[in-house]
């Protein structure tokens, strides 16, 4: 019985996958081969550009080509020694060519690398014979690339370079370069060893289409159908990405004894849990995240996307590169990449603050089980004087590093009682949108937390006017038990004590009203008497 892939490359005998070729544009990667171009192929991790690769190997020699797929990922522990580095590269080659001809065909026709082995030809030299030694055209597919330190990729691409105009009598007919970016970028436009490329192709997520033909094949196979709305949550929450795709599937239907009852359909209620164990689980999947998190071109892009800053002005290579490596979206507007990582990268963030937090979270539910959410807040105010300074000197995240201790202090309480916190993103709505999912007992219960950061030419009252009526929105909209509004202001010449406050604002919503980032409504004053359908907004001042 297949299953749908959750680590490694895809066998086709074992896991659900879609055609390959058909993701990889087959026809115009046969188009440049043939004309004997040099290109570049790139993806994010886990899309399957590895499987995508031997699919094209495979689908080259049966046209006629001598294609070999190399993955040179084992030059990574040659770090900074080139030298080390491209004999790693050649070892791999001399190992691949061994294997497609079941000779020792390059061992025979290079010179022995002794004391005479030079880097700066090695690779020149070792192409060189083996095109004047195999009569059908040589495609070479060189993955992982990324692993070579930046001197040792610019030898390496020099040699191709130089090696280009011999082809392909005494080179390589054509040479595939991939990695997990666009290898160009690396080096400055003026200066790019690599000039000779014809294409870069950027293999893309799963569509739509894509996703309900994935997970149609497990209908196929054992009889047990994914609703039409589990196959929209899943297109919802992942977006296309490949992994999560596969690995919220595997969820449902594998890591649930309900899902393994093969006469249940898999609903949405279904792929929701198997996407709250796949964020508290945290896959190795999202350890990569947390390492690009670290990168200060990433903290640059996602610092205003995480804040909901206005029209941030991001530099073009910084948002090529967090693109490039998948954590924003390849379309406009610029945002987080998917829904599930809109979750992770901030839970990420608040993982590396929360064990500093020490709280006792059971003093915040009461009696009945209920979650005394004003309580809660109080105490962060509180929390949140004695510890912003020293979060500000060494936060990644300077404009979402207040929310990142928010919801830090948040998940030690509402984590550890069977809660979960939720959070929306949006770049230039100017605030960060926070749920909380509690049970009491068997009643659930909904509150909703508005983060807004004010800055020195926003008046206070007008940011709590336009930030009470945006959570009375988000409130109505999630049919929320309570709304709450936090304003963190960042001017440092104002003392505590005119920062930290809290009031109460009355909100009455038009009927009908949206909820986008421009609600209609008003906030009622204070004097007013009560009005029907009116809310009452807290606001919390940091």
């Amino acid at each position: 019985m297949r299953k749908f892939s959750i680590a490694g490359s895809i066998l086709p005998a074992r896991h659900y996958h879609l055609p390959p070729l058909r993701r990889s544009g087959f026809e115009e990667v046969l188009e440049l081969v043939e004309d004997a171009n040099y290109f570049i192929v790139y993806a994010p991790r886990q899309t399957g550009k590895t499987t995508s690769l031997r699919a094209l190997c495979d689908a080259l020699n049966e046209r006629g080509y001598r294609a070999i797929h190399a993955n040179i990922q084992s030059a990574r522990s040659a770090g900074d020694e080139v030298d080390r580095a491209i004999l790693s590269v050649f070892d791999v080659l001399t190992d691949r060519e061994n294997e497609a001809l079941g000779e020792d065909t390059l061992e025979r026709i290079v010179e022995p690398m002794e004391a005479r082995f030079r880097a700066n030809t090695a690779i020149l030299k070792a192409f060189t014979r083996w095109a004047l030694a195999d009569p059908r055209p040589l495609v070479v597919v060189l993955d992982e690339v990324d692993a070579l330190s930046r001197p040792a990729l610019l030898l390496l691409l020099d040699q191709l370079r130089t090696g280009y105009e011999t082809r392909p009598k005494r080179f390589p007919h054509s040479i595939v370069v991939c990695g997990l970016r666009n290898v160009r970028d690396y080096f400055a436009p003026q200066a790019s060893p690599f000039n000779i490329v014809a294409k870069s192709l950027r293999l893309g997520d799963f569509s739509e289409t894509e996703v309900r033909d994935l997970l149609g094949q497990h209908t196929e196979e054992t009889g047990q159908r994914f609703t039409d709305d589990a196959v929209a949550e899943v297109w919802r929450s992942s977006n296309g990405q490949p992994w999560l795709v596969n690995a919220l599937a595997y969820g449902a239907c594998f890591g649930d004894p309900e899902g393994r009852d093969r006469s249940r359909d898999l609903t949405r209620t279904a792929i929701v849990a198997a996407r709250e164990r796949l964020i508290i689980e945290g896959p190795a999947h999202f350890g990569q995240i947390a390492q690009r998190l670290k990168e200060e071109r990433v903290r640059r892009v996602l610092d205003p996307i995480l804040a909901g800053a206005d029209a941030p002005d991001f530099a073009a290579d910084d948002l090529r590169y967090v693109r490039d490596v998948g954590l924003i979206a390849t379309e406009p507007p610029v945002r987080i990449a998917n829904p599930i990582y809109g979750e992770v990268i901030p839970r990420l963030l608040a993982d590396e603050v929360e064990d500093r937090i020490v709280l006792d979270g059971s003093r915040f539910v009461r009696a009945d089980r209920g979650l005394e959410v004003p309580a809660l807040l109080r105490a962060f105010q509180s929390f949140f004087r004695q510890n912003a300074e020293w979060w500000s000197r060494g936060a990644w995240f300077q404009e979402y590093g207040a929310q990142v201790l928010l919801q830090a202090f948040l998940q030690r309480v509402v984590n550890a009682g069977g809660g979960h916190l939720t959070r929306e993103h949006g770049l230039g709505r100017g605030r960060t949108d926070l749920l909380i999912s509690w049970r009491k007992r068997d009643e659930p219960q909904v509150f909703v937390i508005e983060c807004k950061v004010r800055r020195q030419r926003d008046g206070l009252d007008e940011t709590i006017r336009r930030g009470a009526i945006q959570t009375a929105g988000y409130a109505d909209r999630s049919g929320a038990a309570e709304g709450h509004l936090l304003v963190f202001d960042r001017d440092e010449r104002k003392s505590w004590e005119e920062k930290v406050f809290h009031r109460e604002v009355r909100v009455l919503r038009e009927r009908g009203a949206p909820t986008d980032t421009e609600e209609p409504g008003e906030v009622i004053a204070e004097a007013t008497p009560p009005v029907p359908g009116e809310r009452t907004i807290q606001v919390w001042g940091m």
